[in-house]
């Protein structure tokens, strides 16, 4: 797994619930490392170990801290420009939602050897999506969850977002369901910097 998906995890546990739970994650995944580094990359099972032992210290269901997790990404401070990024996919939620099957290809743009879910997304009847994410993290689909809800609020969308079964294919699915596409008036963003 990239070091920015491990450090973003670091991240998130430090700037939510503070260093102690850090460090006891830590111990309880056995690293041997104090922080991640951005730009290394570290074995999957690692990751995996990171995200249950801090479901373990937090008291939390796996699929909840995941879904947190995504909703993180999309909302702290500091990570403003991955917002950017997912908002130039669109001015509307729904264009946001096609644009999801690029995401892999476009983050390979910024860093070639950054694995990120490959997304499909198809179109049902009645402003309803379907969505099937694979990725060598178990538990994408909850973190997509989080970042979609998260993403509909910064749209100013009304959406239904829910985590299904697995699919045939092995792939995790979620469904989105569209009620009012100008809900409320979201988040300001626009194309260039806005500088003072």
């Amino acid at each position: 797994m990239h070091g920015m998906v491990n450090r973003a995890l670091q991240g998130f546990l430090t700037g939510t619930y503070g260093d102690e739970v850090w460090a006891e994650v830590r111990s309880q995944a056995g690293l041997s490392c104090d922080d991640f580094e951005a730009m290394l990359s570290y074995p999957d099972a690692m990751t995996s170990a990171c995200f249950h032992a801090a479901a373990h210290v937090l008291h939390k269901d796996h699929g909840t801290l995941l879904e947190d997790f995504g909703i993180w990404l999309v909302t702290e401070r500091h990570l403003e420009p991955l917002r950017r990024l997912l908002r130039f996919s669109g001015a509307h939620f729904e264009d946001f939602l096609y644009a999801l099957e690029d995401l892999d290809e476009r983050g390979r743009l910024v860093l070639p050897e950054l694995d990120l879910p490959r997304i499909t997304v198809t179109q049902a009847d009645g402003g309803r999506f379907v969505i099937d994410a694979a990725w060598s993290l178990p538990g994408v689909g909850a973190i997509l969850t989080g970042c979609l809800r998260a993403m509909a609020d910064d749209y100013g969308t009304l959406a239904f977002v829910s985590l299904g079964a697995i699919a045939d294919n092995g792939n995790e699915r979620l469904e989105v369901q569209l009620f009012d596409a100008a809900y409320s008036k979201g988040r300001r963003f626009e194309l260039g910097q806005v500088r003072a």
